[in-house]
């Protein structure tokens, strides 16, 4: 018996409704069209993008960054990442902006790592990842409403953070899980 093609199920907008702009993101709930017809309301979050950041330095440790997180009702301990400004700038350019900002590294060598959907479920967010290598010190400079503590964690040891639960950020986890796949193959 021959295997059937899958079918290609799209949802084609109707109606946008933007139900609250933010500073930072914005609340909606459109009216769409499945493909039997019918309509039904889909709300998400709409976001400008995202860049985080895996610093590796020359020892082999991760800069992780720890900060309070009001959503969860705790300090998390996340590689260094953020929003990106709306079209003020490009991804790489906002990956070294964050790097400096939160931890004062500047890399001689930063590439893509990964992009990936956060929650695709109810955010059109796009995250990229990027590897910094070639770590320089300086001079961190967080954002007004930003207070962090800076650690190194040898690669191995966070890894097994990521692995028993302990790392719960889910770009910190990709990220990390994603370099361990970069060095298997190299």
């Amino acid at each position: 018996m021959a295997a059937r093609k899958p079918k290609r199920y799209v949802e084609k907008p109707v109606r946008k409704n933007r139900i609250y702009k933010g500073g930072a993101i914005d609340f909606y709930a459109d009216t769409i069209e499945m493909h039997n017809k019918k309509h039904a309301v889909r709300e998400y979050i709409g976001h400008p993008g995202a860049v985080a950041v895996l610093p590796v330095t020359d020892e082999g440790e991760i800069v992780f960054v720890e900060q309070y997180r009001y959503p969860v009702g705790k300090s998390t301990l996340e590689i260094p990442a953020g929003k990106m400004h709306r079209g003020h700038d490009n991804y790489l350019k906002r990956a070294r902006a964050e790097l400096k900002e939160e931890t004062g590294y500047t890399a001689k060598k930063i590439e893509r790592l990964r992009i990936f959907w956060p929650c695709c479920a109810f955010s059109n967010e796009e995250l990229h990842i990027y590897l910094a290598t070639g770590l320089v010190p300086g001079e961190s400079k967080p954002d007004a409403d930003e207070f962090l503590n800076v650690y190194h964690i040898p690669f191995a040891k966070a890894l097994k953070m990521a692995e028993s639960g302990k790392l719960k950020d889910s770009k910190t986890i990709i990220a990390l899980m994603a370099y361990a796949l970069k060095k298997r193959s190299v």
